[in-house]
């Protein structure tokens, strides 16, 4: 197979799938893998978590490699990344020295055990793989992952926290990998081994000033929430260490909205109206209070959507990317349309997974993105989100979770929002698409149903306006009129 052709913007789906699913190109990783072991046999299961394709560069696909480690019953996951590209060769040329520099580090310090080596680089495959926490971006994910410094890191947390350090002196950490995305982003988990000396805490690491920001907006949107959020709160990070480049946050109890969609009753309804409500009160976070804010305007949302978002849905199924770049020329042209107002606070990235459901109430959790808006891309994205998870676990009642939702959200906005947030909602639709994972059987079947939908709220919104539908004639011809 000729991987330049496989990863090209002509690629084809089955091509992808093969790469990542075939019996084949499986057994090459897990030979590989093999090879990076202190011993052979230390490899269980891979199991593939996530995939992303951006046509003409490379395909790469996250994986939780179980493998057996001395003194531990039983498996652990161990996070790996690996990167085919139309350009093999840039794998080596890559960052190689830092790569080199930090692999030895992480094996002075102990953390890279079971492994002898965390890189490694197939020609014959283009194929690049890295182990956690072998990271160039983020030479910090090593000390990190080291128990001995997380000691001494969360000792001097709870410290300026005021907790008595009698507390947490001497106290001992396991270190768990949450998420491993090689440039982009790292979260590791932080569990005591005596939990009498302190609970879970999550750290997130950042480059640049990019943990200075995201821990000042937590802390406002804590601080404020807790003040206006009518029974929602926020979650408030335990502190920033800026030569580490990391928040620390403390473990929540509960579960993420999203994994309650799977069997809503009551309380999900109750937890939608209170998160509409915490985001209304969001938005009227003064900015003198948030700082300075990312602007963020309809038009480059758009454009990141059709360049980057959704980049390879047209590549793999051609007819759907002309349908998105129908629905994005029709967003623009009815944006201008509709009444505006000044842009507010947002989160930034409000769906429901960073809505989690407590015990003692609603906590919302991820400011990382927040930026000055208009409200109505929060409220658009989070009605995104429910279709896709209605979508997902195949769940009726998606219009009355909507409008739970704008119960606790719409008392006091104004029309034209609530107009905007439609259009909003019909353009993230396009761009959570990508979220369908490629390694899916059906695929194509849910990547066609969703961009349905940002077609169908498209057209409502148009009928509302009194506009008529303007669905393109050759969607029409393949999905029926009132799709």
């Amino acid at each position: 197979m000729n991987l330049a052709d496989a990863l090209s913007e002509r690629a084809k789906l089955e091509v992808i799938q093969w790469l990542l699913l075939s019996l084949v190109p499986r057994r090459v990783l897990r030979d590989h893998l093999k090879g990076l072991l202190s011993a052979p046999n230390m490899l269980g299961p891979c199991r593939l978590r996530r995939a992303r394709f951006k046509p003409g560069r490379k395909l790469t696909a996250h994986y939780d490699a179980l493998v057996r480690v001395e003194g531990i019953e039983g498996f652990c996951a161990r996070p790996i990344a690996v990167t085919w590209r139309s350009d093999g060769d840039a794998n080596q040329r890559e960052g190689g020295d830092d790569l080199a520099r930090i692999q030895a580090e992480a094996l002075r310090h102990g953390v890279a055990a079971p492994f002898r080596q965390l890189t490694a680089d197939l020609p014959e495959w283009s194929m690049h793989i890295q182990v956690s926490p072998l990271d160039a971006q983020f030479p910090q994910l090593v000390r990190l992952s080291d128990p001995r410094h997380v000691r001494d890191l969360l000792a001097g947390a709870y410290a300026a926290e005021d907790v008595t350090p009698d507390q947490v002196r001497g106290s001992q950490y396991t270190v768990t990998p949450v998420i491993y995305h090689p440039g982009q982003r790292h979260v590791l988990r932080y569990d005591p081994l005596d939990a009498a000396k302190g609970g879970t805490v999550f750290a997130k690491l950042y480059t640049g000033e990019e943990g200075a920001r995201a821990f000042r907006m937590a802390r406002h949107a804590a601080d404020w929430l807790a003040e206006h959020g009518e029974g929602v709160a926020a979650v408030r990070p335990l502190g920033y260490i800026a030569e580490d480049g990391v928040v620390l946050y403390p473990g929540l109890s509960g579960a993420p909205l999203s994994e309650h969609l799977r069997h809503p009753g009551q309380g999900v309804a109750r937890c939608l109206e209170q998160a509409g409500a915490a985001l209304h009160a969001l938005h009227h976070l003064p900015q003198a209070v948030a700082g300075p804010l990312q602007p963020h305007v309809f038009a480059a949302e758009v454009t990141e959507i059709a360049h980057e978002a959704s980049d390879h849905i047209p590549a793999l199924l051609p007819s759907e990317g002309r349908a998105i770049g129908a629905l994005l020329q029709r967003a623009r042209e009815l944006h201008e349309q509709l009444p505006q107002e000044p842009p507010t606070f947002t989160h930034g990235d409000f769906k429901s997974e960073h809505v989690w459901a407590a015990p003692g109430g609603p906590m919302l959790i991820d400011f990382d993105t927040s930026c000055l808006a208009d409200p109505a891309y929060d409220v658009g994205k989070f009605l995104a989100d429910l279709q896709l998870w209605h979508a997902t676990y195949d769940q009726p009642g998606l219009e009355q979770a909507q409008e739970r939702f704008l119960l606790g959200y719409a008392p006091g906005a104004p029309d034209g929002r609530l107009l905007r947030a439609r259009l909003y909602e019909a353009v993230e639709l396009v761009k959570i698409a990508r979220r369908v994972p490629l390694f899916d059987h059906d695929w194509v079947s849910l990547t066609k149903q969703a961009i349905r939908r940002a077609h169908a709220v498209m057209n409502d919104l148009e009928r509302i306006l009194g506009l008529p539908a303007t669905s393109p004639a050759f969607y029409d011809k393949e999905h029926g009129a009132n799709a």
